[in-house]
């Protein structure tokens, strides 16, 4: 079925290759929008030949932005930032950025945008990128009020930045900390889900305009994602609670890291849950059922096991 163009700001990144591969499945001549187009020509054997392009663009500079939406029918934005690193800045990539796409989006005349933010975007937080994807969230509803939000929570896959951080840290590590105490509650949601439910939110005209928080079927604290991690790379390795203002400070010099392992930043959004709210739209509203985190961590987790060993909770 043929459904038109569809720009994806994004794309070669973790979840947009998901997205990519869904909505060239759903018909979608995809073009694909990033600021290196040489990085995302694994994409392009994700549809028929032709069907998948590649473009330059960067959600700081305008021209770029507009001419990547050009002739386009939708318009996803997939693009984020977990730390900011010389011009990428919070506010210039997930508030600006994101401003930008809509306003271009709506000028292209684009029937449908969809938004990818996060759960936790809150403009009273005291985390600069949950107030940055606040911020752009608002940006999207004032540019072009019928896009569509999706809010997910932390998400995994073979790919993620989650499970496979604390996976090779298990490997080398005598501990895994627990920031917090662990007490922090999580619903991780799969990213092929996520993927779905971008390709659903286009597909389905009553999605306009409406906001989803996707979550996985199950919460976990951080405490029992680690014992997960130890549980599936059967290694026994001590939980170590750390308390924030200490994380904190670990933090102020992690950040001098080329690829920080962590920022102050995380730690003010490990002070909050990281659930959808109760009552609002998630994956069932659009007809998708959440695959559970535990069909899949085996197989992500099994490159940091022993050689050759399976998962043992007595192994080292």
């Amino acid at each position: 079925m043929q459904r038109g163009l569809v720009t994806v700001f994004g794309g070669s990144g973790f979840v947009g290759r998901y997205a990519v591969k869904q909505l060239a499945e759903a018909g979608w001549r995809v073009r694909v929008a990033v600021r290196r187009p040489d990085e995302g020509l694994f994409l392009k054997p994700m549809g028929d030949v032709g069907q998948i392009t590649l473009t330059q663009a960067n959600l700081r500079v305008e021209p770029s932005v507009a001419a990547a939406v050009a002739g386009a029918d939708a318009v996803v934005n997939l693009v984020g930032i977990l730390y900011e690193s010389g011009a990428q800045r919070f506010a210039a990539v997930q508030a600006r950025g994101a401003e930008l796409v809509a306003r271009a989006a709506r000028a292209a005349g684009a029937r449908r945008l969809v938004h990818v933010s996060a759960i936790g975007a809150d403009e009273h937080s005291a985390s600069l990128y949950a107030r940055s994807k606040a911020m752009g969230e608002a940006a999207v509803r004032r540019e072009f009020p019928d896009a569509t939000i999706l809010r997910p929570s932390v998400i995994f896959g073979a790919e993620d930045g989650f499970l496979n951080r604390f996976g090779a840290m298990a490997r080398i590590s005598p501990f895994l900390p627990l920031i917090g105490g662990g007490a922090t509650r999580f619903q991780p949601v799969y990213v092929g889900d996520v993927a779905a439910a971008i390709a659903r939110a286009l597909a389905d005209d009553a999605a306009a305009g409406r906001t989803y928080e996707l979550g996985g079927p199950r919460v976990y604290s951080f405490r029992e994602l680690m014992a997960l991690v130890l549980r599936e790379t059967g290694r026994r390795r001590a939980l170590l609670p750390i308390p924030f203002a200490i994380a904190g400070m670990q933090a102020l010099f992690l950040e001098l890291l080329p690829v920080p392992p962590l920022t102050r930043d995380q730690v003010e959004l490990l002070r909050h849950d990281n659930l959808p709210a109760a009552g609002a739209p998630g994956l069932a509203d659009l007809a998708i059922a959440p695959t559970p985190l535990e069909v899949h961590a085996p197989s992500i987790l099994a490159r940091y096991r022993r050689a050759g060993v399976a998962a043992n909770p007595a192994g080292n």
